[in-house]
């Protein structure tokens, strides 16, 4: 537990000072709280001394500093006069202790909150970094509640023991100390009851972290059910399932609801425990003090000292009360740091090469002996040779799941392959740098995403400098300047979240335009024109081929005549290519490709039905 908060206190960052300063006021603030019982007993026992100057005073059983302190203010001030000396003593110590607590708030809450920042940062600057394949071991309901809630939890926890961490440690020592100074034999009491206390903090914290880690996980699950409903709400209202997923919310919710109570509930016994300890301790110190006095006649103990004793008594008590609070919200955020800390120290399986290329020379793509397999799972591509020269055009065609996508992810790095070299201009994908081998090849998949925002401001996601004569082009190309310009604002048209208010088809040919903008050297289609007509599909492809005629495009469709015009097509099944020629070639050659052909044309002319 300690090497999860000890790794996520690199993210302090930035905020060190702030957290030195909160320790710096913390010490003072504490001596100031210590001083004041310490001088309450000289209070008494001047007070009893007032009148009856054979009263046994506090100083009497000390020896040294204290007790020249005790007698230069009975002489400074006058025995009479006394009482007020150390009255003011002790207002000055509460004031000190009050304004130095008021520094060491405000210092703490700005290293807190320095820290949440910094962890929020760090996970999603982290995050940036993931391959496709670091993101698959988190749901994305899972990242976007380590963001918030679990980042909450351990800021609000490091907030609160970033002051108990010192405060309740020397609040005990100090009033141990000063307790065995007063009395030894009554400061004994304290050694006794200390060890159970702790006994009860760690009992309890054992039995509630399994259920706070239950908690936690289930969180995940809430998010999930929350982001997919509000997600899919036409297709949740078109299928009638509002009850459904009502039902189902309500389940996630009360099981949190139950798990968190009866974790509270157990908890709910440490405060009843510490009291019970408590005022057992101050019965204690009550009746062997008074004997101690009455058999001493005040000289070994003094009734302001059995005074002081019973505050520090209070003050040892709720230092360790402090220090349990905190205890309980290190073991609630315990989970949340072991969440944030699993984000962070997942290493990107994706990185650039010592020396990295930064230029891409040509398009051309070849895959030597490739194959692929995701995390934990069998090979889902095996043996892939193929070679494009650039500016070749390559259809892709097969059945669901014969790992098309897989493949083209490949050439622009978003995964690496687990065997084999995936080439691009020459060159092993992995030799270039990243960004720039990116920047090179524009991906557009059927599962396309806009972001709010202006129409134009998503289209500048391909190029931040882009002109509006270039955007203008790339959407001319994309077949998206007609519809677009007919919207009241044009291209300052506002996008919902998600582009809900574009349709599908006219969603896709802004984000075939967004990828043109990069103006890549090689592009790959991904089912990205699936939800556009036949006639709009043959003039994307018209168009790409005549506007980019050195960039290599790989265009993935289940739709025959998306393919059909490609200088080479390649049939896949099961993680292989099993077929590749032109469509002619193809007919004769493949019984796949050709099967296709007559189940969505029935064998007709294809250029008749383009």
């Amino acid at each position: 537990m300690f090497k999860t908060y000890a790794y996520l206190m690199k993210s302090l960052k930035g905020y060190k000072k702030d957290t030195a300063w909160t320790w710096f006021f913390v010490v003072f603030e504490t001596f100031c709280e210590i001083l004041v019982p310490f001088f309450m007993q000289f209070l008494i026992d001047s007070i009893n001394k007032i009148g009856d100057i054979s009263a046994p005073s506090s100083a009497d059983k000390y020896g040294g500093i204290i007790k020249s302190f005790v007698t230069w203010v009975d002489s400074f001030a006058g025995v009479t006069y006394s009482p007020y000396v150390y009255g003011a003593f002790m207002a000055a110590a509460a004031i000190l202790g009050a304004v130095f607590g008021v520094f060491a708030g405000y210092w703490a809450a700005s290293a807190s909150s320095g820290l949440g920042h910094n962890l929020r940062k760090d996970m999603y600057y982290h995050l940036q970094d993931y391959s496709f394949n670091n993101i698959d071991k988190f749901s994305t309901s899972s990242i976007v509640t380590r963001l918030t809630t679990d980042v909450t939890n351990v800021q609000f926890a490091f907030q609160s023991s970033i002051r108990a961490v010192l405060r309740a440690p020397l609040i005990m020592i100090f009033a141990l100390i000063m307790s065995f100074v007063t009395s030894w034999k009554l400061a004994l009491v304290f050694l006794c009851i200390i060890p159970v206390i702790l006994f009860i903090l760690i009992f309890l914290a054992t039995i509630v972290h399994p259920i706070f880690v239950a908690v936690f996980n289930k969180y995940d699950d809430l998010n999930q059910e929350v982001q997919e409903d509000l997600s899919g709400i036409r297709v949740v209202k078109s299928f009638g399932r509002q009850e459904e997923e009502k039902s189902k919310f309500s389940s996630i919710s009360d099981f949190i609801y139950k798990k968190f109570t009866k974790a509270e509930q157990i908890m709910a016994f440490q405060n009843p425990a510490m009291q019970l300890l408590v005022y057992a301790s101050i019965l204690t110190i009550v009746v062997f003090g008074s004997s101690i006095i009455i058999s001493s006649n005040g000289t070994e103990l003094t009734a302001g000292g059995l005074s002081t004793l019973i505050s520090y008594v209070m003050q040892i008590m709720m230092a360790v009360m402090l220090a349990s609070m905190v205890y309980v919200m290190i073991i609630v955020s315990r989970n949340s740091a072991e969440r944030i800390e699993a984000v962070l120290r997942e290493v990107p399986d994706l990185a650039n090469p010592e020396n990295p290329v930064y230029e891409v020379k040509d398009s051309s793509v070849s895959f030597k002996d490739v194959s692929f397999h995701y995390e934990n799972g069998k090979d889902v591509l095996n043996d892939i040779n193929l070679s494009f020269k650039p500016g070749e055009s390559v259809g892709i065609v097969g059945s669901t799941g014969s790992s098309k996508t897989t493949l083209m992810s490949l050439i622009a790095r978003l995964y690496d392959a687990t065997g084999g070299e995936v080439m691009v201009g020459g060159l092993n994908v992995k030799d270039y740098d990243i960004k720039s081998l990116r920047e090179s090849v524009a991906v557009v998949l059927q599962k396309n995403t806009l972001f709010s925002g202006t129409i134009a401001s998503n289209l500048r996601w391909g190029n931040e400098k882009a002109t509006d004569e270039e955007i203008k082009q790339a959407c001319e190309i994309a077949q998206a300047d007609s519809f677009i310009s007919s919207f009241p604002d044009g291209y300052d048209t506002m996008l919902d979240e998600g582009g809900t208010n574009v349709s599908g088809g006219q969603k896709q040919r802004i984000c075939i335009a967004r990828a043109l903008i990069k103006n890549p050297k090689i592009i790959i289609l991904d089912d990205s024109t699936s939800a556009v007509d036949t006639h709009t599909d043959a003039l994307i492809r018209a168009g790409l081929k005549k506007k980019l005629p050195g960039t290599t495009s790989f265009i993935v469709a289940e739709r025959i005549l998306s393919v059909k015009d490609c200088d080479t097509i390649l049939v896949m099944d099961n993680g292989k290519v099993v077929g590749k020629g032109t469509n002619d070639e193809l007919m004769k050659s493949s019984k796949i490709y050709n099967e296709l052909c007559t189940s969505q044309l029935g064998g007709g002319d294809f250029d008749a039905r383009s």
